[in-house]
């Protein structure tokens, strides 16, 4: 439409925007459910919203739906605007760096116009003609969402395992490809994770989910058999448990890890004896994590944390696995997290002070060397080294200015060489921006550390508005990563914020253990102190802060809004937020329940009922002021049900004080990630910013 002056036009599509925000929201149908527990008592209105199929649910949804669309109908412009900034940051015919595996090159492309990758390789030589492994955008034709997840190549090279989801319920289905010929195998299997081959290639080793998507069972296939035949070779019984398999470097053997989220087991098969016997390293022990990270030369590497809080690196023979010898002594400052062991070198990869930093080892002469790195706040990690006797090792860096980048660095000459760093389109200047790693003491003395990053000439003034972002469970940190969209926010004066909290591993396991079980609250108080420090720095002001978070990060947001004065923030988006705490942990038969007893506690115990009671998101909506809200969540989410941001809308819509917005949007055709394809999750991308700047009055 031309840019003209039409004084009707102007008039309309005011009122019509006044009219769509002054919409009632929809209003979610009460049936009371009694929830009984540890001698209290406790009326849940709205927990009928987990009949999925109820066409009473569905129809709630589509309102809320229908809702969120009509007040975010002022932002379509901007949305579209935001949309167009992305992608022209982004090289969208694309190609990853071809990795080197046992004769061929591996690598991805993207296509113009395609919402998925296209997994290909070439034979000896980067030159040679490309043979296209899957094609993802034809395996998506006929499904609104799809995901490939695990890919396995047989030893000689000829099968392809894999595994898609078709709804965002990671609930995978195991197809075989025979990459000869480029005909599918008749062997598919469902509920599958972790393919993995036998030397030979003639057997497939495979685990299968229970009820609550907990893989339990391992199996044993041979290619072109019937599936109904395959071989049950063990079942874990204990639900706090779950199993998983990989394979060592060296293709020597193949490890089946039994774990929970405080102790493990594992037990070996070697590769070429598939029809085997599976021998256990050390049987599980409380408290004792371990896990095999290598073999060479007839010896076990393995990560243990007996008697070492932050984990040592002991070895084994191959002959008595379960005797072990020290190799690098614990380190109460250092985390150990992951070590790759190579021919002739070993990578050691260990945070300290909340940074990453790797260190070589050269095994002939034992001396030993970190890798430097020089910017305030970064993110590292290995990025793919499928050869045994490499003499590099593949690493990537990012950080809040710097995008992902892939370096190929030479163990012996120690020399490092940048194999592709991430285009972006349309003149980024890394210069015209600022990191910065603050440290923020916590209401009990805690020093907490806290990433930033804003475009150079930040008036700290309280005037710039700041997104706040957290997460800080299950021991995950948060790394300082870039994000062409974020430079959409950043351009406009935001600071964007990454608080390191207690829940994750930042500092260490204690960090981790100071932010789960009786302990989490310090998790919302920490986030709550960094953006008072935000507030009390003028990095930014309470009217001009917005927090976000997913998953356990979403509660993260719900619990501190409960917990915060009501003023706290301007904003909050919470995406597929785990919001309901007690009746989740109360229903043993969902996905992840049992075996987050462990970090959440089990609400039938009385003590960790009153604590989750204390800060549970959902039990604790008041009558109150809240800011202005969008939460999002996926109709097929696998890890936090649908009902639970439903039935939190629902009855915070009862009891909100105000007039600030309360959003919900539910994507009916996805799960926990959101929309499978690249370009649909950009848009979704859009859609949240465009909610952020609206409340920031940068709506237009």
């Amino acid at each position: 439409m031309p840019r003209l002056a039409c004084v009707s036009l102007l008039l309309f599509t005011s009122c019509l925007t006044i009219a769509q925000e002054k919409l009632d929201p929809p209003v979610a149908p009460t049936k009371a459910h009694e929830v009984a527990v540890n001698g209290d008592k406790f009326t849940d209105n709205y927990f009928f919203l987990r009949e999925k199929t109820n066409p009473e649910v569905v129809s709630y949804l589509e309102k809320e739906n229908a809702y969120t669309a009509a007040m975010m109908k002022s932002t379509e412009a901007l949305q579209d605007k935001l949309y167009k900034e992305f992608l022209g940051r982004i090289k969208q015919t694309d190609l990853s760096v071809p990795s080197f595996s046992h004769g061929y090159w591996y690598y991805s492309r993207t296509v113009e116009g395609k919402q998925y990758p296209i997994i290909c390789r070439k034979k000896g030589t980067q030159e040679a003609p490309e043979a296209i492994m899957l094609d993802v955008n034809e395996l998506a034709k006929p499904f609104k969402f799809f995901s490939v997840a695990a890919q396995a190549v047989s030893n000689d090279n000829r099968y392809l395992a894999y595994t898609f989801d078709t709804t965002g319920f990671r609930e995978y289905t195991l197809a075989i490809k025979d990459l000869e010929t480029g005909q599918m195998l008749p062997d598919s299997i469902k509920k599958v994770n972790g393919p993995t081959w036998s030397a030979d290639g003639k057997y497939l080793f495979y685990t299968t989910e229970d009820h609550a998507k907990r893989s339990y069972r391992l199996y044993r296939h041979e290619v072109g058999a019937d599936p109904k035949k395959d071989m049950l070779l063990y079942e874990e019984k204990d639900e706090l448990f779950r199993i998983g398999l990989s394979r060592t470097l060296d293709r020597k053997y193949l490890v089946l890890f039994i774990g929970s989220s405080e102790s493990s087991e594992m037990r070996l098969l070697p590769g070429d004896q598939p029809m085997g016997e599976w021998k256990t390293i050390r049987p599980r022990e409380d408290k004792h994590r371990y896990a095999v990270v290598g073999h060479r030369e007839g010896l076990f590497y393995l990560r243990t944390n007996k008697d070492a809080k932050n984990f040592k690196l002991v070895t084994a023979n191959d002959a008595k696995p379960g005797e072990w010898t020290d190799v690098m002594a614990h380190r109460p400052d250092v985390l150990l997290e992951a070590i790759t062991i190579f021919q002739n070198y070993m990578i050691v990869e260990e945070k300290k002070n909340g940074l990453d930093r790797f260190v070589v080892t050269d095994f002939k002469t034992r001396v030993e060397h970190p890798i430097e790195m020089s910017e305030p706040t970064y993110t590292l990690g290995g990025a793919g080294n499928p050869e045994f006797d490499s003499k590099t090792f593949r690493y990537m860096y990012t950080s809040y200015t710097t995008p992902m980048s892939v370096y190929d660095y030479d163990l012996a000459s120690r020399e490092q060489k940048l194999l592709k760093r991430q285009d972006v389109l349309g003149g980024y200047d890394p210069s015209q921006y600022e990191s910065e790693r603050i440290w923020v003491t916590a209401r009990d003395g805690v020093k907490v550390p806290v990433s930033l990053v804003y475009k150079k000439g930040l008036k700290k003034d309280g005037s710039a508005p700041c997104l706040l972002y957290g997460y800080g469970s299950y021991g995950a940190g948060m790394s300082a990563t870039f994000s062409p969209a974020r430079l959409s926010l950043l351009d406009r004066g935001f600071v964007y914020a990454t608080a390191h909290i207690r829940g994750g591993n930042e500092m260490g396991e204690a960090w981790h253990d100071d932010g789960k079980m009786l302990k989490k609250k310090n998790t919302f108080y920490d986030f709550i102190d960094a953006g008072n420090w935000l507030c009390d720095h003028q990095f930014t002001s309470h009217n001009k802060l917005a927090i976000m978070g997913g998953s356990a990060g979403g509660l993260l947001v719900g619990a501190t809004l409960n917990l915060a004065d009501p003023g706290f923030c301007k904003a909050a988006v919470l995406e597929v937020p785990f919001v309901d705490v007690i009746n989740t942990m109360l229903d043993e038969s969902l996905p992840l329940t049992v075996g987050e007893f462990l970090e959440w506690g089990n609400p039938k115990n009385k003590e960790h009922y009153d604590y989750m009671k204390s800060y549970c998101p959902y039990t604790n909506l008041s009558q109150r002021t809240y800011p202005a809200m969008l939460i999002r969540t996926s109709l097929n989410d696998s890890q936090v049900m649908y009902w639970e941001p439903a039935k939190y809308v629902a009855k915070l819509r009862t009891l909100k004080q105000g007039s600030e917005p309360l959003l919900f949007k539910c994507n009916m055709a996805a799960g926990h990630g959101g929309a499978s394809g690249r370009y649909d999750a950009l848009k979704e991308a859009a859609f949240a910013y465009a909610f952020i700047l609206k409340q920031m009055g940068q709506g237009e």
